[in-house]
């Protein structure tokens, strides 16, 4: 099993850097989701989705980019450990994932678009690893809060797999949502306090660059 990425010497980290981004960054945009006939409409002003696509430090940059996004919290789920910590879900025996609680207004931006955002910032056909993070604990997943994301997560998966976005399978899972851990305070808001930490500067700022990119007309506008 490779170590984390967040655990290597900076040096290592440079090369590692080189090799990751190409296994883990293809570049793809998902097409949007196409909704089935009778696809159900969510009627609320704020809405949750909770998704683990590997260290919760890339998806929660993204996830903050993003219109219509009102909080994005990091923290631990699907697992069977009460109250658990860093250390121990990095430690990969908690059976909890890396995860974001994405808050946001489905007036402004909607499930399906949270959820093209997700599949494009993270590869999602490989099982249980993003880059060098291995384990469990950084597997991609959505956890479900209400039926409704359930038939929108399982009809995009269907829908990318018959375009054949990747040329492997989604192996998202898809899961209740069940305790929501959020983590410690020093893992909130991290690329926009530790920018320059090597993981960030590797990693995560790619993935916020792609997000501009590919979603820049979805992106949030600068405050005044």
């Amino acid at each position: 099993m490779f170590a984390s990425m967040k655990s290597i010497p900076v040096l290592a980290l440079v090369f590692a850097f080189v090799c990751v981004a190409c296994a883990s960054d293809d570049g793809k945009t998902p097409k949007p989701f196409t909704p089935p006939t009778g696809h159900p409409k969510m009627n609320t002003t704020s809405e949750v989705a909770t998704l683990g696509g590997g260290c919760f430090w890339c998806i929660e940059a993204v996830f903050q980019l993003l219109e219509g996004v009102q909080k994005v919290e990091s923290g631990y789920t699907g697992g069977m450990v009460v109250n658990p910590n860093y250390k121990q879900v990095s430690a990969g025996n908690t059976g909890h994932a890396e995860v974001v609680q994405v808050t946001f207004d489905p007036s402004v931006t909607s499930f399906d678009e949270v959820l093209q955002v997700f599949f494009a910032s993270h590869d999602p056909t490989t099982l249980n690893r993003q880059g060098n993070d291995v384990g469990t604990q950084y597997r991609s997943a959505i956890f479900y809060s209400t039926p409704e994301q359930k038939a929108v997560a399982e009809a995009y998966i269907r829908q990318l797999d018959s375009n054949k976005t990747w040329t492997k399978p989604v192996v998202t899972e898809i899961s209740p949502r069940t305790t929501f851990y959020k983590a410690e305070d020093y893992h909130q808001d991290y690329y926009n306090q530790n920018g320059s930490q090597p993981y960030c500067a590797f990693v995560v700022r790619p993935k916020v660059e792609k997000f501009m990119k590919q979603f820049g007309d979805k992106a949030k506008k600068p405050t005044k």
